[in-house]
């Protein structure tokens, strides 16, 4: 996995780097207004072809459809009372679902917003290297898949595609939120580009890789409208079972009422449905649609689109989590951290030729060294003009090493660094032999987990002749992000098992698991042998996650269970993966599995709740339905209910006030605090099972203490 670049200058040696605020798995506060802006909407999916698609609302519409042609029949004022509060439990279900949407719809207005049908620029025959080529300028509706067109400063790119050509700084505030300009260049990982973003320097050319209609802005649209979102097989098993459920307590209802006849007690339909409506789990029934919902909106509001709704579901039973080493566990660039001089060279000597040989060295490494001379020996970066006639060596990926030839009173002072082995076979060739003592100290560096770098000298004097030395090496350190170590713990104690990627070799890959924390590495990792790990887990029954930003992590993208792709990524690999991380955050992937449980926490405690809720609605029914012809019964009306009315009344009402209560529960979502799965059923059964089966005596209670002086309920 290719690591994202960081374009900052280093920070002084030993300060850290603002860490980002870390987010509890909650959301705020249900704004009432929205309840209200809400209502039309939840009015409008009382369409028996909408409702029909939750089977427990749907039976409590057709049953309050029966009960107001019975009040219309027999009019009384307890068969109005009923059937005004069984209209009000199907609508509420529908608000809770309303507002739901309608928080993703407010994002995708916004997102709307940023649509606009450009033009573009299109290349005629483009190829790597051309010259001048014909423009044609067409709307970006009209572009097709593998279209070149081009995009200057100032200018909206016109569709998803990928930079093949130039590098820019590229304006993603309307995707990202993020003001800051990112940079987008050729040949990369940092390639991608969406449709709508604006270039702010510089000229690109973009190949198009989506068609009008289907780019990242449209499907951004579409899911956080909840149009695209599918209902997860869990959600699926949970309707069923609650379909079920309500087949059973409806046949049961209807085969009550001839018991009822023979024993004289015959009951009003009025009373039958409310007696099914109590029996039925109408509470998660209610809110279930909007628990699934509310989760890909708190994705949302950290910037990470789901492209499913089984993506956020299956992050909450993820046991092995794969994170790449570097932007996610450590800092992304090696800093130096200390010189090391050999026997017989002052550390000021090292670190004076440690920082001249690094003047050319414009990686964050080399610009890194440089800051540590400067900070801990107080020596001042020297510019060209200083130094008299020096002739500077800049780093290249093929000498692996960068340095300055210098002339000083008639001598040539020549200075390199680099990795080791660059450095010691440059003092060969110059007649010299690396120390004994550099072998032992590259190799101690290694295998701390540093990264070791070597400086040499050669002097060249005026008559001829050359001595060359090993003046001492560098050790670069992997920096662990802070607070890496406390979420891994956390995530163990979750029953997650933590893997860490890197290209280091076997021995510096320890060194950063050890200090990291993680349970496990891969070390000198291909796109091949990832692929082979997430499918030996997942061939023992475990479900993965892994984030990935380039092509070559598009494989493995595609056969983990939760892949994010970096949204600075490559096409291939957001397209390979089903969740996409805006802010481009490794690090999110530990949220994105928080959230997944904290869903999956949300719904079976609201599904423990209702169950337990449904137990003292019988309480509150049972007795008034058949007290007066078996007189026994009264010893079950332990709440002492003042009259069969005004039970059946208050358990109703209770019912549907109960859903509105939980509504803000049901957006915001249980809160999660990392402990094992039996820690969490405990806590589930005590506080929403306990909570579900006591607040109904005390809420049904207190609203028939109302009810008992309304006339017609006594």
């Amino acid at each position: 996995m290719s690591s994202l670049t960081t374009l900052e200058p280093p920070l002084p040696q030993g300060e850290m780097p603002p860490q980002p605020e870390r987010h509890r798995v909650a959301g705020g506060l249900l704004d009432p207004r929205q309840m209200l802006t809400s209502l039309p909407a939840a009015a409008r999916k009382l369409d028996p072809r909408v409702m029909v698609r939750n089977p427990v609302m749907f039976v409590v519409e057709v049953g309050s459809v029966l009960t107001t042609l019975e009040a219309v029949r027999t009019p009384s004022v307890f068969a109005w009372v009923i059937t005004a509060w069984l209209w009000l439990t199907v609508l509420f279900a529908n608000l809770s679902e309303a507002v739901a949407e309608g928080r993703g719809k407010a994002q995708a207005e916004t997102l709307r917003r940023t649509r606009t049908d450009t033009v573009a620029r299109r290349l005629a025959d483009w190829r790597p290297g051309a010259g001048d080529l014909r423009e044609e300028e067409v709307p970006a509706s009209g572009l097709r898949l593998g279209d070149h067109v081009v995009v200057q400063a100032g200018q909206i790119i016109p569709g998803d595609g990928d930079v093949v050509e130039g590098v820019a700084s590229v304006d993603e505030s309307a995707i990202t939120g993020e003001s800051a300009p990112v940079i987008r260049e050729s040949g990369g990982d940092r390639s991608a580009v969406t449709g709508g973003t604006k270039v702010l320097s510089d000229r690109i050319v973009v190949r198009i890789t989506s068609k009008p209609g289907e780019t990242f802005i449209d499907r951004m649209i579409a899911l956080v409208e909840g149009a695209a979102r599918q209902r997860t097989p869990n959600e699926i098993a949970l309707n069923i079972l609650l379909a079920s459920l309500t087949i059973v307590f409806l046949l049961a209802v209807v085969t009550l009422q001839p018991f009822a006849i023979y024993a004289g007690a015959e009951q009003s339909i009025v009373i039958l449905v409310a007696l099914v409506v109590a029996l039925i789990p109408t509470t998660i029934g209610a809110l279930l649609s909007a628990i699934g919902i509310a989760g890909m909106d708190r994705l949302v509001q950290r910037n990470v689109l789901a492209m499913s709704g089984r993506a956020v579901e299956a992050a909450g039973d993820v046991t092995t989590l794969l994170l790449d080493k570097t932007g996610t566990i450590t800092l992304g660039n090696r800093q130096a951290a200390e010189f090391l001089p050999v026997e017989g060279v002052a550390v000021a000597r090292l670190a004076d030729a440690a920082q001249l040989s690094s003047l050319a060295d414009e990686t964050p490494e080399g610009r890194s060294i440089v800051v540590l001379a400067k900070e801990r020996y107080g020596l001042r970066a020297r510019a060209e003009g200083e130094l008299g006639h020096a002739e500077f060596v800049p780093f290249t990926a093929q000498t692996r090493m960068s340095g300055v030839d210098l002339a000083e009173d008639g001598r040539h002072r020549l200075l390199r660094k680099g990795a080791a082995t660059a450095v010691m076979q440059w003092i060969r060739e110059h007649g010299g032999h690396p120390t004994a003592e550099v072998g032992p100290m590259v190799d101690a560096i290694a295998s701390s987990g540093g990264t070791p770098l070597v400086v040499g000298e050669v002097v060249e004097g005026a008559a001829g002749g050359a001595t060359a030395s090993v003046l001492g090496v560098i050790n670069l350190k992997d920096v662990v992000k802070a607070g890496m170590r406390e979420r891994f713990d956390e995530l163990r104690r979750m029953g997650i098992r933590t893997v860490m990627i890197t290209g280091d070799n076997p021995m510096t890959a320890k060194a950063i698991a050890d200090e990291a924390g993680v349970d496990d590495f891969l070390a000198e990792a291909t796109p091949e042998d990832k692929m082979a790990l997430i499918k030996k887990e997942q061939a023992g029954g475990k479900l993965v996650a892994m984030t990935g930003d380039g092509t070559n992590d598009a494989p493995a993208l595609a056969q983990a269970d939760v892949g994010v792709a970096m949204n600075t990524g490559t096409s291939a690999a957001k397209e390979a993966g089903n969740m996409v991380d805006l802010d481009s955050n490794p690090t999110k992937l530990i949220e994105i599995v928080e959230i997944g449980k904290q869903l999956l926490i949300t719904r079976g405690a609201l599904t423990t709740f209702s169950i337990a809720n449904d137990v003292a609605k019988y309480f509150a029914i049972i007795p008034a339905m058949f007290a007066g012809v078996y007189p026994g019964l009264r010893h079950l009306n332990i709440m002492g209910l003042h009259s069969p009315t005004s039970a059946i009344t208050s358990a109703i009402v209770f019912n549907a006030l109960i859903i509105v209560a939980l509504i803000p529960l049901a957006l915001r979502g249980v809160r999660y605090k990392p402990s094992s799965a039996a820690k969490l059923l405990s806590r589930n059964i005590w506080v929403y099972g306990l909570g579900g089966l006591l607040l109904p005596f005390v809420g049904i209670k207190l609203i028939d203490l109302v009810v008992q002086f309304i006339p017609g309920l006594k």
